[in-house]
């Protein structure tokens, strides 16, 4: 049997990528969002003691640092989907779970994604008439977590993690585009950033990038770092691109340096996975 594919990188597609969230959801748009409004200087008020924007640039690129040491939680949520989950590079292990659209999608998706170098496994859960209509959906709706081939998912980002790129929604990448920013207190700031390198990110598909057009060079921002300098939240307010309403993609960060080793599945749980998953994501 064959199994429609859906394409390469789920995470990125599903969570950033506006039209197939609406799918998903069943609607031709996703939720809109207003954006920010966000300063042309990009300067901090001198009585606020705020920093001026190029301290304030500089203090979000230093805020990325920490994520690349691979011990936090994270979560990403955009139009309809969410991931969160933890990495712990110590252990060379992660964790994340995936939904992607809900009761009343056309399709929806949960994914249970555990990796444990040098292992990985997924449980994986389709519903929706889309699904239903799949020829191959008792090979994929198994109920239990299903072991990968390695080989099968080498640089595969649907399956397969990078513990050489730990950071699922490529922050440090994305600030590096920060073409504007100001301090909006105390740990806060926002302002624009240029998101034609998301893709490399992992956090935009290109063909979202390429429906922003010259909006893509300015697409507006908020961050968060915690007390010690760390980002902690980065949302981006996303504008209307041809069919596809506004959307805002949220991005946090937590635990760092207290997140744990992610759990291996039960033996009595895992199965080798069919042929059917590896050409439902290849």
């Amino acid at each position: 049997m064959t199994v429609r594919r859906l394409g390469a990188g789920l995470v990125a597609a599903a969570l950033f990528t506006p039209a197939l969230a609406a799918c998903a959801s069943g609607t031709g748009t996703a939720g809109s969002t207003p954006s920010p409004t966000v300063s042309a200087s990009g300067s901090a008020s001198p009585s606020g003691g705020a920093p001026v924007a190029g301290d304030a640039k500089q203090a979000l690129l230093d805020s990325t640092k920490e994520i690349s040491n691979g011990n936090f939680r994270f979560s990403l949520t955009a139009a309809g989907s969410t991931a969160e989950g933890q990495v712990h590079q110590p252990s060379q292990s992660a964790a994340m779970k995936i939904a992607i659209g809900g009761p009343s999608s056309d399709l929806a998706m949960k994914l249970d994604v555990i990796h444990f170098k040098p292992d990985s496994w997924v449980k994986l859960e389709l519903t929706g008439p889309t699904a239903n209509s799949l020829p191959a959906i008792k090979q994929l709706n198994l109920g239990k977590y299903q072991h990968l081939d390695q080989a099968r998912i080498k640089g595969n980002r649907n399956l397969g993690f990078d513990f050489d790129k730990v950071d699922p929604a490529g922050s440090a990448v994305l600030t590096q585009g920060i073409t504007e920013v100001r301090s909006t207190g105390t740990g806060t700031y926002a302002g624009t950033l240029d998101v034609t390198k998301a893709a490399e990110a992992g956090s935009l598909n290109p063909a979202t990038i390429a429906a922003l057009g010259t909006q893509a060079k300015t697409v507006p921002f908020t961050a968060k770092v915690d007390p010690q300098g760390r980002l902690s939240e980065l949302v981006l307010q996303l504008p209307a691109a041809g069919q596809t309403a506004a959307q805002e993609i949220r991005m946090t960060y937590s635990d760092y340096g207290a997140a744990t080793a992610a759990q291996k599945p039960p033996a009595d749980q895992v199965v080798e996975a069919p042929a059917e998953l590896y050409s439902l994501f290849n």
